[in-house]
Formats: structure tokens, sequence, C-alpha cells
């Protein structure tokens, strides 16, 4: 890019931010031209956001409820929107970000920074989070990795090169619902006795494609300028191959990867069937449809997982299933949905309930009818509702992890090596669906 339009006494990096950011209707922070800034005390982190969508603003309101965090920038492609919206919200909560349209200027430009939050497409995963850790950011990068096994071994082996922090966003695994069954249900007091099978589904109705405002539409030069041939490729980018994984990684990744956490092992094969059975297939290229089994062989035994996510229908919406031949644990992320039900044959779980692991099981009153149950049939089990809450915003404790990592207070609950067996477990995916039988795992594929 040339230099010929930069005015004399601003330097060019700080012009080209400058009329970037006014161009897209923004107030730039006061510290942008002015080199003022506010006391930082020890405490305190500096934070970009790269990728100002709707996840980023996901993660950017549970920051705003974590204190210690000051937003220095943020960068979004979509400088008339996303870029606008999320600069206009940060200044409401007292914090100046800069506003940058292309990641390397705010790498290049921001000098005291921490971190960086990256919430851009998943093909943009590992150009992101490569170029901030070897700037010397700890990085937080939302899952999936990369759509890609190479991108993500690259971003591993840039993690290890530069001696920084990176956390994936596979949020579950600090959530304090799934550590408490993990910790204290199965690893401690092994509740479901023997293992043997697992269910879980990600159900949603159908939806229509994302739109956009006509008027604050990407520019085409801009689009091409970062892999996108249109808008409507930009704004669901998720559907594309090349881009994104499909529903199996933007909803199946959450989810597969507790299977691979509760077990404490990765699958030995998997199959899969699916399609794009119900959307149109032009602009629809990942399968809207995806049944899979893994196989896991564990020192008790085998241990066949089962899981769904369909994109045409939200019946029973979304939970993890964990079977064993003692009881059964179901658990979601949505705060309505988690209990344990004892076998008839298992031991007694008074103890469980006494030590505060579970809650007593609720009477359940019910009418007589006089009916004779089949021989076929047995009594429900009890239901054991957990005893720990949680209905805080979701992403919330494993940003909380992230930052207390940083700061030396913990070590963090899903760094770059667990994100990477967990694209390897989803990406095989879409993989067993295209050749039509069962694919198996070798364990070198897990590790970096």
């Amino acid at each position: 890019m040339s230099d010929q339009n930069a005015k004399p006494g601003i330097d060019r990096r700080t012009f080209l931010r400058a009329t970037a950011a006014a161009g897209a209707g923004l107030v730039l922070a006061p510290n942008i031209l002015t080199g003022q800034t506010t006391p930082r005390t020890s405490n305190d982190l500096n934070i970009a956001l790269l990728g100002a969508g709707a996840q980023g603003q996901v993660l950017l309101n549970a920051c705003l409820k974590i204190p210690n965090l000051r937003f220095k920038a943020v960068c979004d492609i979509w400088a008339a929107y996303n870029l606008k919206r999320c600069v206009n919200l940060l200044q409401k909560y007292g914090h100046t970000p800069n506003g940058y349209e292309d990641y390397r200027e705010m790498l290049a430009a921001e000098k005291d920074l921490d971190a960086v939050l990256i919430c851009t497409p998943d093909f943009w995963h590992a150009r992101h989070a490569i170029a901030s850790l070897e700037a010397g950011l700890h990085v937080y990068c939302e899952k999936e990795m990369s759509n890609n096994l190479q991108d993500a071994r690259n971003m591993v082996l840039a993690a290890r090169r530069s001696g920084k922090l990176m956390q994936i966003g596979h949020q579950r695994r600090s959530n304090p619902r799934y550590l408490h069954c993990y910790q204290k249900l199965l690893q401690e007091a092994k509740i479901l006795g023997r293992i043997t099978t697992i269910r879980g589904q990600w159900n949603r109705a159908v939806q229509p494609d994302l739109g956009w405002p006509k008027k604050d539409a990407i520019s085409p030069a801009t689009l091409a300028k970062y892999g996108y041939e249109n808008m409507h490729q930009f704004r669901n980018w998720r559907w594309y191959r090349g881009m994104g994984g499909g529903p199996i990684v933007d909803l199946g990744s959450h989810q597969i990867d507790i299977f691979n956490w509760f077990l404490g092992a990765s699958p030995k094969s998997v199959i899969a069937s699916g399609g794009t059975d119900y959307y149109d297939k032009a602009t629809h290229e990942w399968y809207d449809t995806v049944m899979v089994i893994y196989e896991y062989e564990l020192m008790e035994g085998k241990v066949r997982a089962y899981y769904q996510t369909l994109t045409t229908n939200s019946s029973e919406g979304y939970f993890e299933n964990f079977l064993g031949d003692q009881g059964t644990l179901q658990i979601s992320e949505s705060g309505s949905r988690g209990a344990v039900y004892r076998e008839p044959a298992a031991p007694d779980w008074e103890k469980w309930v006494s030590s505060g692991y579970l809650k007593a099981p609720k009477e359940e009153k019910k009418a007589d009818t006089g009916a004779v149950l089949d021989v076929r049939e047995t009594v429900a089990p009890p239901s054991h509702e957990l005893p720990v809450t949680f209905n805080d915003l979701y992403h919330k404790p494993h940003l909380e992890n992230f930052f207390d990592a940083i700061r030396g207070k913990a070590k963090l609950n899903c760094d770059q090596d667990v994100g990477y067996e967990t694209a390897v477990t989803v990406l095989k995916v879409n993989e067993a669906v295209e050749a039509g039988r069962r694919l198996e795992f070798k364990p070198t594929e897990f590790v970096v």
C-alpha cells in the first residue's frame, strides 16, 4: 500500500487507523492521536478482540462481567457494522479501544497488549493465532482450532515456540457443573460403574440464511482481500467448504470434546452417515444432518458413543448422556437439564447424597391406575439432581480460567494439545461421511 496520501506530521500507521475508522463512522479512542493512557494496575490485562461478529459479541458480553480487563483494540473486516457496534459498546463501558480492519495493523500498532481473543471464521484461526503468538501475546481461540488439521498442527507448534498460553474455546471444560460431574461423580465416586454407552445430540430448528443491511455491505474488494466471494458467503461461512466444517464442527465439537474428556480417551474408530438433505447444496456445501458412532477401547472394555446433529428439527435440544451399568448421567450446558439416575442393582447412593455429591431424589407421587407392568418393563429409576447450579454466561468461567492462567493463578483447562485431540476426533466425521465406511484412528494422529 502506498504512503503517498499520508499527511506530514502523522506516521503512516496512525493515519491509516484514523482514516479507516473515520470512514466507518467510528469514534476514535482519545489516545489514538494523543498517546494518552490510563494508569495500569499490576492485575490489569490489556485485551484485543479479533472478530467482532456474533461469537465475538458472546465473548465480549462475558468479559464485560470480569474485572481487571481493559479492551485496547477491536479488529473486524466489517467496519461499518461489527467493528462500529463493538467499539461503541465498549466505550459505553469505559473502555477506549482502537478499531482496525486488518489484524496485521493491529498487532503492529498495539504494543501493550497481553492477550487476543480470536473469534473469526475457522479458516482464519491459524493465521490469526500464529501471528498473535509470534507477537508475544497469549491467545484465546474459539473452537474449532481450524477447519483442517495441518493448520491446527501449526497452531500447536507456534504456541510451543512462543512459550505463550493458548486456550481453545471448549467452554464446557470450565463449567462448574461439568467439572463436578467429572471430578466428583466419575473420577472419585465412579458412580456410573462401567460406562458402556454415550449418547449426545444437538438438534436445531430450520433457520434462514443470515442476511445483512444492504447499506452496510462490505465492498467486493475488501471481501476478496479476506477470502470471500460475496456477502452471503461472508455471513454464512460455516456452511462453505474451505471455511467452516458444518454443524458437526460448529455444534458437535463442543459435545464430542466431552466424550473424550469424561472417558479420558480418544476413539479407535468412527462411522458416520450424513448429507445435505434439506438445504440448497449451492449455498450449504456441508452436511445439514449427521449421525455418528465412535468406538472407544478402555481398560474396562468397549464404549460406543452415538452422536447426532440435526438442523431441521429442534426436538430435545442438546445434551450428553453417559450410561453405565450402575447409573446414567444426563447433562447439558443448559442449566435446566442435569441429573443422575441409579440402576436398580447398583449399590446404594446414600453416601454420595450425604457427602453432597448428589441431591436426594424427589419423592414422586404416582396415581394408582391399577395397570400391571409388562414383564419386559422396569420401574424408572429415581432422579438425583446435581448439587451444583450455574446460571451465569456460559463462556465466562472458561475466559476466567484463561485470564487466571495468564496471571499464574491457574492451569489452562483446554490448551492447544487438548484442542487438537478434539479437532482430530471431530474433523474425521466429515471424512467418514464422504468415505461411506468405518475409519480407524491411529494413536499417533492425536499427537503433534
